[in-house]
């Protein structure tokens, strides 16, 4: 009946042990970590010589990106230097987060900069985009990959109201790039450069054999010398370690068997209806609920 098939989901991993672990388990061993805290510059098709200004600490996971996701409600600003004449160098941020990123940039965003167009985040959807890295070109789908989507678990609380994508490496990550068909169920398309131990392959050959946490030194100062790397800095921050090895856990897309469940949700809710429970709340709210969200059941 073709309900049956194989997946990826993208599960917290321990690269000491060599396994994914379940969600739960996340919860035991939280630690305050140092982690880098960078700007990088992705050079926009769209405009002239326009750069997208995109924050993460996980610098590891910048030569596996194949999208970069805005807001569709957020208003984007196009700014450059104040006096600057026009073509001349200017970046693309999120209207809430710009005074944060002056501030890592010891600059006044009235003083020192113009801005040169309010842009609300649904008007970016499909501009193309130049990768920092060309790993990943033999692997993505053609003419679906390095440009910008949008989705509105984009938030304003941190960053700059651009994520990068890779969806080898974030739930959000996964479930947008798959709806955008930048990668397929069956992992065509995404780009998973590293073994079981969390060390890079061949695909990244620059740091090949490298674990990915000690790589995101050698990444950031690749990035430094490209002109790609805007701030660079640390920041401590409350992370999942494995409770097994104390040591910290990624996120990594699992190869899995899958059985349907998404396509059928509507007529699950119809039978449920027919159907007494006693008290009456959990079949309306708390089993309603999860049908309404249910997943395709992960076979373990």
């Amino acid at each position: 009946k073709g309900l049956v098939y194989r997946a990826f989901r993208v599960m917290p991993y321990s690269t000491a042990c060599a396994t994914a672990i379940a969600n739960f388990e996340v919860s035991q061993n939280y630690r305050d970590i140092a982690d880098p805290s960078i700007v990088v510059q992705f050079h926009l098709d769209g405009y002239e010589n326009c750069r997208a200004l995109v924050w993460t600490t996980t610098p590891w996971t910048l030569p596996s990106n194949v999208a970069l996701c805005v807001h569709p409600e957020i208003t984007y600003l196009r700014v450059r230097q104040r006096g600057a004449a026009a073509g001349s160098e200017e970046w693309l941020v999120g209207k809430p987060r710009w005074t944060w990123v002056c501030s890592l940039l010891k600059k006044d965003p009235s003083e020192d900069f113009d801005v040169v167009e309010e842009i609300l985040g649904a008007a970016l959807a499909d501009m193309t985009y130049r990768p920092l890295f060309s790993y990943a070109a033999s692997k993505v789908i053609e003419g679906k990959a390095w440009r910008i989507v949008a989705d509105d678990y984009v938030s304003t609380e941190a960053g700059t109201c651009i994520v990068h994508q890779a969806p080898a490496f974030g739930d959000d990550d996964h479930r947008i790039c798959l709806r955008e068909g930048i990668i397929r169920k069956d992992g065509t398309g995404m780009f998973c450069p590293i073994d079981d131990r969390g060390c890079f392959t061949h695909e990244v050959s620059h740091f090949e054999g490298e674990h990915v946490k000690s790589a995101d030194k050698g990444i950031r100062e690749t990035l430094k010398e490209a002109g790609s790397l805007l701030f660079n800095g640390t920041e401590v921050h409350s992370y999942p370690h494995c409770w097994r090895s104390d040591t910290p856990l990624i996120y990594r897309a699992v190869p899995s068997w899958f059985i349907e469940v998404e396509s059928a949700r509507e007529r699950l809710i119809q039978h449920t209806a027919s159907t007494y429970w006693v008290p009456t709340f959990v079949k309306e709210r708390r089993f309603h609920n999860w049908l309404a969200e249910a997943r395709d059941w992960c076979v373990s």
